[in-house]
Order: C-alpha cells, then structure tokens, then sequence
C-alpha cells in the first residue's frame, strides 16, 4: 500500500492566519517546514490532516478534536506539550520524536503505539483506544503513563521508567 502524499500549505501570511497563527512566529525552513516560536492550536477545525508542515513549535501543539487519520505535519520536537486525542487515528507515524510536557493520545483508534516519542518530559496518556500490547510505547515518561480501557493482554513494550503513577489493566 502506497502512501498518499500530502500536499502541505505554504506558509503565506494569509494561510496562517486562517488558521489563527501569527506570520512574525514563523521561521521557515529551506526544506519548506516551519518553526513556531509559541502554542499552536488546530484543534476542533474539522481538519483531516496537518495542513503545513512542522519542525520545532517551542509552545504547546494542539490537534484534538478533528478527524485525522495522520500525524503527518507534526512538528518533530515540541517544547511544551503535544494533544491529538479525538481524532481517527490507528497509528502515531508522524507523532514528534521529542515532546517536553504531555502527550495525549487518549481517544482514538490506535491498535499500535508505534511513532510514539521515544522520551516524553510530562505525562503520556493513550487510554481508550484498540491497543494489545504496548510495543513502541515512550521509553522514559516524566509523568504518569496511562493506557486504561485497552485490550492489554500483554504490558511488553511498557516504559523503562515512569516517573509518576503507572495506570494500566490487562485482560485475561
């Protein structure tokens, strides 16, 4: 199966402030991604997909509520937190591979957590979803790691460390 390619906006001035984001924040990249330098908040806009191309947001990254199937877009580091729950995802390719507060997956139809940041500096939440095991999870959570109302059979792949509370129920 072929990846469908995604056709990003350009960072124009207008394109931006469509979607409520301020053109003297942006940095654009030589390769056509754009650096933010505060929170970026897509949420409830109906989107079913990224529309630019992110690197690095310093702030929070706000996807939630929306109907993406893809994390495609997705800044690859995250200073602040990263919130892409309520949508229709079933992987998280395309997630950023830093985060330095939250990430929040809770709500989807995630089957696997692969795509997942390898180091996540707050809390990690990927309740209510389809998931069976835990494979590709965050090595290192700051936070607590909750993956409550799953179908766990099995916590391989858990986090080597969780510096918080450890939420999780397997089914027999």
């Amino acid at each position: 199966m072929s990846k469908r390619k995604i056709e990003y906006l350009e960072p124009t001035k207008a394109n931006l402030e469509k979607y409520n984001l301020d053109s003297s924040k942006v940095t654009i990249n030589s390769d056509g991604s754009i650096d933010y330098s505060e929170d970026v908040d897509l949420s409830e806009k109906n989107l079913k997909e990224i529309p630019f191309k992110f690197n690095i947001v310093d702030g929070d990254f706000y996807c939630f509520y929306n109907q993406l199937t893809s994390l495609e877009g997705s800044p690859k580091k995250v200073g602040g937190g990263f919130w892409c729950q309520r949508n229709q995802l079933t992987t998280l390719e395309g997630a950023p591979k830093e985060v330095g507060g939250d990430f929040v997956c809770h709500n989807n139809k995630l089957m696997i957590l692969e795509g997942s940041p390898k180091k996540v500096g707050g809390s990690f939440s990927c309740s209510y979803n389809q998931l069976t095991s835990l494979k590709g999870s965050p090595q290192e959570v700051g936070g607590n790691f909750w993956c409550r109302e799953n179908q766990l059979t099995t916590l391989e792949g858990s986090p080597q460390e969780v510096g918080g509370v450890f939420g999780a129920i397997i089914i027999h």
